[in-house]
């Protein structure tokens, strides 16, 4: 006799991670995956991390392999306070800041700490779906709204708001947005927190990307005109260390941080102390802007060469994209009346792997016709490959 399992209403109705399952398809050597959104592998500091390690283990390995306190190491803490204060302007006397397990896990304390089941969370059509996941395990109500050109529709969003007194929170990657490339304009940023205000509303702005601009000027951080303590601040080392150390860090007012930080407590009691004295020490070290410039140089090439071979094989038939400021993704939308998870399905039967836009929507049953590709994973000739065989399609389907 077999366990009938029982599970919880929370994970009852979740599905697995549409980009996750289809990595699966795309980790087949002799397909071409433009669906992941991993760093280069030329853009891994690993000599770096290689000599930090050994000398972390041979002259403090008790300070690695110990127990740390649940709001980070602390020079680390430090170190970033300075960073954001003096490159971004984020941070006052009643914010605090604490490290965690990527960014990822922001999402889940914010979630955990501010949102009871039912209630509402705004975020960006389309969004990130591993936030959306992560929402979603709190049996929360999620109602997206339009994103434009330059960001979130603001009139939308001041609809939504206004129809449902029990939003709590506004999700938004306001910098080259995942999975649209979109990078929210100041006057809009703006309006965002005026509203949330208006209603409020708490607003989760995540910034993974923030650091990877390759054209025009950064934009001002939401948290940095943040006076009334609205703003969680999400950032990472993902993009611009590793990925795999899963080490972020999380800002926002002291009152609500302290209730966030018990959260914490009962996931995982402290982020990793290797990963967290490794960036300390890459921040504080080694030459860190010297390294973002590297990082920039590097992906400023690739998006040039995903957008000149877009713009040469795939948009004379018919499929259109945004110009992208930087970050590792471009949305492409194709014409209303073509099958987009057909078109999708039918680029993996010629072993190029696309994500379906439906996977980033509040409702994946909802009409889409835009797919997610990536230029920062597959190398140079594997991108223009695999674009190609895009354009191709596009030509027999579209014409």
């Amino acid at each position: 006799m077999k366990m009938d399992y029982r599970f919880s209403d929370k994970v009852l109705a979740l599905k697995p991670n549409a980009i996750r399952e289809i990595l699966k398809s795309a980790s087949d050597p002799g397909v071409i995956s433009l669906s992941a959104g991993n760093p280069a592998p030329d853009a891994f500091p690993t000599d770096a991390i290689r000599e930090i390690s050994e000398r972390l283990l041979r002259e403090n390995p008790i300070g690695v392999l110990q127990y740390g306190v649940s709001e980070g190491y602390q020079p680390l803490r430090d170190t970033l306070k300075s960073y954001l204060k003096e490159k971004h302007n984020i941070g006052s006397d009643d914010d605090e800041l604490i490290i965690v397990s990527g960014a990822q896990q922001v999402m889940d304390i914010a979630a955990k700490t501010f949102l009871n089941e039912h209630d509402v969370l705004v975020c960006e059509a389309p969004s990130f779906v591993g936030a959306l996941n992560t929402f979603r395990s709190y049996n929360t109500e999620l109602i997206g709204v339009t994103v434009e050109p330059d960001g979130m529709n603001m009139e939308e969003l001041e609809k939504v708001l206004d129809e449902n007194p029990n939003a709590k929170l506004i999700y938004t990657i306001p910098n080259f947005q995942n999975p649209s490339g979109v990078t929210m304009s100041l006057e809009k940023r703006k309006k965002l927190y005026e509203l949330a205000l208006a209603h409020n509303c708490l607003i989760i702005e995540d910034n993974p990307y923030g650091d990877l601009r390759y054209y025009g000027e950064d934009v001002p951080a939401i948290k940095s005109f943040d006076t009334e303590g609205i703003v969680i601040y999400s950032g990472s080392f993902s993009k611009v260390v590793s990925p795999g150390i899963r080490a972020g860090y999380m800002m926002a007012n002291k009152a609500a941080m302290a209730k966030m930080i018990i959260c914490k407590q009962g996931q995982d009691v402290h982020t990793t102390m290797w990963s967290q004295m490794l960036c300390n020490e890459l921040m504080t070290k080694y030459d860190f802007e010297k390294h973002l410039d590297y990082l920039r140089a590097l992906y400023t090439k690739k998006a040039a060469l995903c957008m000149d071979l877009l713009d040469k094989y795939v948009v004379p038939h018919g499929i259109h994209y945004n110009k992208i400021e930087g970050g590792l993704f471009i949305w492409c939308d194709l014409p209303e009346d073509v099958d987009m998870l057909d078109f999708c399905k039918k680029l993996t039967e010629r072993k190029v792997c696309v994500v379906p836009g439906n996977a980033f929507l509040t409702d994946s049953a909802m009409e889409c016709h835009s797919f997610r590709i990536n230029f920062s994973t597959p190398t140079d000739e594997q991108l223009t490959q695999g674009i190609i065989e895009i354009g191709k399609l596009a030509e027999e389907i579209i014409g």
